[in-house]
């Protein structure tokens, strides 16, 4: 789980933390991969009016998860932006579904490198611990 202050929708903003969300998620995992989702809507220049508002007063902590899901603008907001992605992809030719369908490949592959990066950091052993010196008989206190 992350606790990201100082990186929410503005300057000085305190950002929610993943343990935020468990109201609506069903696990950490889920909870992470909303609030990366969330953090996309709120600063993607692709995004705006009220999508961008509800991320941004969600990782703000303003607002909680459950109230943006009953708001019926946001879920308004919410339904057009998907309508629109679903005309667009029924109007690709089959052309643009392949470049697509690479460019995904490509994005999905990075965004699991970096998830793996991630994992590794939180949670994988130091490779460093011991600095001491690895000759043996050198140094060190005798008694």
């Amino acid at each position: 789980m992350t606790n990201r202050s100082g990186s929410g929708s503005g300057p000085g903003d305190r950002e929610i933390d993943d343990s935020e969300l468990m109201d609506v998620a069903r696990d950490p995992e889920q909870a992470e991969s909303l609030h990366k989702a969330l953090r996309t809507l709120a600063r993607n220049p692709n995004v705006n009016g009220p999508l961008q508002e509800m991320a941004q007063g969600i990782l703000s902590g303003r607002m909680g998860m459950t109230d943006a899901i009953k708001d019926e603008r946001y879920m308004d907001a919410l339904g057009d932006r998907m309508t629109e992605i679903r005309q667009a992809a029924e109007s690709q030719t089959m052309e643009d579904r392949e470049a697509e369908r690479g460019k995904r490949e490509e994005w999905e592959r990075k965004r699991d490198e970096q998830e793996q990066k991630e994992r590794e950091e939180r949670d994988g052993p130091s490779t460093n611990l011991f600095t001491g010196s690895k000759k043996r008989g050198q140094g060190g206190h005798r008694g």
